[in-house]
């Protein structure tokens, strides 16, 4: 088979799509052949041809349309911009049979088969349910992590990524080791911001960090900062139980005195100039200092709630970017005590802003489908630096509800499922199946879609949960099942049902809800559930797993997986048996064979934050007086 390309102008997106096709088409068939040309514009004289870029059979738009117009290798492959051109390159190889289950070369599924031109038929004319749909890098990564994701998002029609901080340094040293430098972080981002242009991706960036930046001190993490502080910016620095100073010595969660003269000025200056500088980002995150209950005590930020200084300072750098014709759009966070809305300000009326509603302490055993929208809890009254009760979706979702009785613009959700929970979850059975619920209802809360504050390798020991949010997020009118099955089929074949049954019994034997401390169950009851998962574990890997490991790295990843989950079971078990010396020897085990283990599941498992939750995290929430 002999194919003509024909690529529409010179544009790096459109380029690389055409190239993309090429990629695929010959992995799957060696014997096709190419040629891939170039035209100015799309010439309709010319037969056998399929054409790739923008030639206006969709209305060129921001947001994202897919068009396929493809009969016997002829026609066109299009969109309303070029990453929806991107888009529709790669859903046209999903249509002939690709599968992109997971980040990195393991996830990508090409069958082998010698195609016909009449293989080569496809219509497709799409819009995404959701106009945000990305993910935010968290845990612990390496420069060829982040490529992968990177790589992975348009695969499945993702449109965004988010990097955190003004120099992510922390989620490298996590991966490298604390030698890593901002430096050498900084210089990684350059290439990786290069790959997110050439995708034509929407780039987020930043988060927290503007409460210090512009005093010299850069927040790239959590860590401690030991050196002086200048006496300009502990001026700056929110006055809190009678001092002004760096909270816990962290920079990253300092809030400031936004009543001072001149601190939202220097703020929003600021901002200014780093959009002015980074163009290529599309998205400023623009947050205060992380967490919450250490902003300004003085008597004149006492006057009004922190959301109300926050509205003021949206509002001055909204006007300052007008003025300096600059584009770039804002997304402001509510989040812990920016979750009151304001009561004096009100964001001015502009396109401008995103609401980016950040629920982070709320249940992940229970989906916003649950919430009765029309019978909301009422909401803790606001009491300045002291914390509210918002443990539940209900709650989160009646303080989002209470912004958006004020504001009607462009919003989001900035959601948790895969940065802790899902690794509550053994079989990342239930945890798919929640994500799907989620984003389904998502626009019933009044939210145009999710960037996912996740770890970049959540693909252990199935992808399923963030296929089935990236494919939800496009059509949420796709059932679970549907995207199960083909996520499953793929991967394991005619043993699909299989894998689903055993799956599906490790999240119910090891659920989710106790794991993260929601319910309780007593002693008898863990030993029973938790012998029955190790059980199951060990069992299918006897019957199955020795078997099929070598087969496919999905197997192999199972493989790996069935030596885990019964240390898992272990660990618990021994903490409600109350033998604490079990309980060091099954979490020292449990992190030995982690590390064993790396070198195989290193590209989709984060070892570092599965220790960290399990062992480190959900652990602690369990004692023998929880018997």
């Amino acid at each position: 088979m002999r194919l003509i390309l024909a690529q529409i102008g010179k544009n790096e997106t459109i380029d690389f799509a055409s190239k993309e096709i090429a990629r695929l088409i010959k992995a799957m068939d060696k014997n096709s052949i190419f040629e891939i040309r170039r035209y100015e514009q799309k010439d309709t004289s010319l037969e056998n041809v399929l054409w790739i870029g923008l030639d206006g059979s969709v209305e060129a738009s921001k947001d994202d349309h897919i068009y396929i117009k493809v009969e016997n290798g002829q026609g066109i492959i299009s969109g309303s911009n070029e990453r929806s051109v991107l888009f529709s390159a790669y859903r046209f190889m999903t249509e002939l049979g690709c599968r992109f289950l997971y980040p990195g070369k393991e996830g990508e599924k090409i069958p082998q088969k010698a195609l016909d031109y009449s293989d080569l038929t496809v219509d497709v004319d799409e819009v995404p349910s959701y106009r945000h749909r990305g993910i935010c890098i968290e845990g612990s990564v390496s420069y060829e992590i982040v490529l992968n994701t990177i790589e992975w998002l348009p695969k499945v029609a993702m449109n965004s990524y988010y990097s955190q901080f003004f120099i992510p340094t922390t989620f490298f040293q996590r991966y490298y080791g604390d030698k890593t430098t901002d430096k050498d972080v900084a210089a990684m981002m350059e290439t990786i911001e290069d790959e997110v242009a050439k995708r034509s991706l929407v780039y987020h960036a930043i988060g927290h960090g503007w409460n210090t930046a512009p005093y010299g001190v850069e927040a790239t993490g959590w860590g401690k900062y030991e050196n002086e502080i200048s006496e300009e910016f502990k001026s700056a620095v929110a006055l809190y139980k009678g001092e002004r100073k760096l909270f816990n010595n962290m920079p990253m969660s300092t809030q400031l005195c936004f009543s001072k003269p001149g601190v939202k000025e220097k703020v929003t200056d600021f901002a200014v100039e780093y959009a002015k500088n980074h163009k290529n980002v599309h998205y400023l995150a623009f947050s205060l200092g992380d967490g919450g209950r250490n902003h300004c005590e003085c008597e004149e930020c006492l006057k009004k709630r922190p959301s109300d200084h926050y509205v003021d300072l949206l509002n001055m750098l909204d006007e300052k970017l007008t003025k300096d014709g600059i584009d770039t759009k804002i997304h402001f966070t509510v989040y812990a005590d920016t979750l009151f809305a304001p009561i004096k300000e009100k964001l001015n009326e502009s396109d401008r802003f995103v609401l980016k509603f950040c629920p982070i302490a709320r249940s992940f055993a229970h989906s916003y489908d649950e919430v009765d929208l029309d019978n909301l809890p009422e909401t803790a009254p606001f009491i300045h630096n002291q914390d509210m009760k918002r443990d539940t979706v209900e709650l989160n979702v009646a303080y989002l509800k209470k912004w958006q009785e004020i504001y009607k613009g462009d919003s989001c959700v900035f959601d948790y499922q895969l940065i802790w929970n899902h690794h509550a979850d053994q079989g990342y059975y239930h945890v798919a199946k929640l994500i799907s619920r989620d984003m389904k209802d998502l626009g019933r809360m009044g939210l145009n879609g999710m960037l996912s504050c996740q770890t970049m390798r959540a693909a252990f020991p199935t992808g399923l949960p963030q296929y089935t949010m990236a494919k939800t997020l496009w059509n949420k009118e796709l059932s679970f099942e549907e995207i199960k099955d083909e996520y499953l089929v793929t991967a394991f074949n005619e043993k699909a049902a299989l894998v689903q049954e055993y799956l599906e019994k490790l999240s119910d034997l090891t659920c989710l809800p106790f794991v993260i401390g929601e319910t309780k169950l007593t002693a008898e009851e863990v030993k029973e559930r938790y012998t029955l998962l190790k059980e199951t574990a060990l069992n299918f890997r006897k019957e199955y797993l020795e078997e099929l490991k070598d087969t496919s790295d999905d197997w192999k990843f199972l493989y790996v997986h069935s030596f885990l989950v019964p240390i898992f079971a272990d660990v618990f078990m021994a903490r409600y048996d109350g033998d604490e010396e079990a309980v060091k020897k099954y979490s020292l085990e449990f992190k030995e064979k982690l590390q064993e283990f790396k070198p195989i599941i290193d590209s989709v498992c984060d070892d570092v934050g599965l220790n960290f939750s399990i062992i480190g995290k959900y652990l602690k929430r369990h004692t023998p007086a929880n018997q």
